[in-house]
């Protein structure tokens, strides 16, 4: 990019977000169109207490943080030294999921000590990540 091109853009940019010319320019005790240094912002966000703060507050909300799925199978498989059960699982309406056979790691290998392959169980899940993990199965 040539250095009209990168000027007119820092240019556009100072428009929508005043404080990236300042921080291109290395000076952060400039002040922005709201009266604010990026020193100043800086300061701000370093002093707030996040631990205090409610989830609802954000936005968001705990439940649907750690939103648990219920469901209905039958134990295919066990794998108790990874911690892993295979489950032949009815549809789960909350996740929009049709029935499968399917793999899922446990939260806790000792819910696999009162389980038999063939049993149907009922079992609930959380998302970790990008996985489901079965929390509790009876």
């Amino acid at each position: 990019m040539n250095r009209t091109a990168t000027l007119a853009l820092l240019a556009a940019l100072s428009v929508v977000v005043p404080n990236i010319v300042f921080a291109q320019a290395g000076d952060i005790s400039k002040k922005n169109s709201s009266g604010m240094s990026m020193k100043d912002m800086d300061m701000n966000m370093k002093s707030m207490d996040m631990k205090s703060m409610d989830m609802k507050d954000m936005g968001m909300d705990k439940k649907a943080a750690a939103a648990t799925h219920q469901g209905v199978g039958v134990v295919k498989n066990i794998d108790a030294a990874s911690g892993v059960v295979t489950l032949a699982h009815q549809p789960i309406k909350s996740l929009n999921w049709p029935a499968m056979t399917m793999g899922f790691k446990v939260k806790d290998k000792t819910l696999l000590e009162n389980v038999k392959v063939g049993s149907k169980v009922a079992f609930t899940l959380v998302q970790a990540g990008k996985d489901y993990v079965v929390t509790s199965i009876k």
